[in-house]
């Protein structure tokens, strides 16, 4: 069973985590979600980084506002993949978030969504895992499909909304 452990700087972050875990759950991906910071939790963020793949984890979210650090601190720590999550901040509307976590030095990659784009990032981890699980690649083959033709329909309600003019 394919795994993606979702990491979060604090509780109130849940809100742009909850759609990550909706979307890996659609494609029978098992999560694992904690609150774990950077900055207030380093020793914990050491440990569960270091510990990940032996507990079966195979991709891992990092969702966190402001510095944002928590993606890069756990990168540096694993090999296996982090996809950072920026969440938007008051500040500078999540900018100063995503900043932080695309800015990362050379050798410590996270791959990096959009500002609050938690459905985003469970997909991309959906996508890393299917190299691994073709089951999961079908499941989004299905789902991009899905949107193709709802987008499909749409146009072709419009156009004949159109034509009634």
């Amino acid at each position: 069973m394919a795994k993606v452990a979702i990491l979060m700087g604090s509780k109130s972050d849940f809100a742009v985590v909850k759609p990550a875990v909706v979307t890996l759950q659609k494609f029978g991906i098992e999560t694992q979600v904690r609150v774990i910071s950077a900055h207030r939790t380093p020793d914990a963020a050491h440990a569960f980084a270091a510990n990940a793949e032996a507990d079966g984890v195979e991709a891992i979210i990092c969702a966190a506002g402001k510095a944002a650090h928590l993606g890069g601190v756990i990168a540096a720590y694993t090999a296996l993949p982090v996809i950072g999550l920026p969440v938007k901040t008051d500040m500078m509307g999540g900018l100063d978030s995503l900043l932080s976590i695309v800015q990362m030095p050379s050798g410590i990659p996270v791959a990096t969504v959009g500002v609050n784009g938690g459905e985003n990032a469970g997909l991309l981890a959906a996508q890393i895992l299917a190299l691994r699980y073709p089951e999961i690649g079908e499941k989004l083959k299905a789902f991009k499909k899905q949107m193709a033709d709802k987008i499909s329909a749409d146009d072709a309600a419009l156009q004949e909304e159109l034509r009634a003019l």
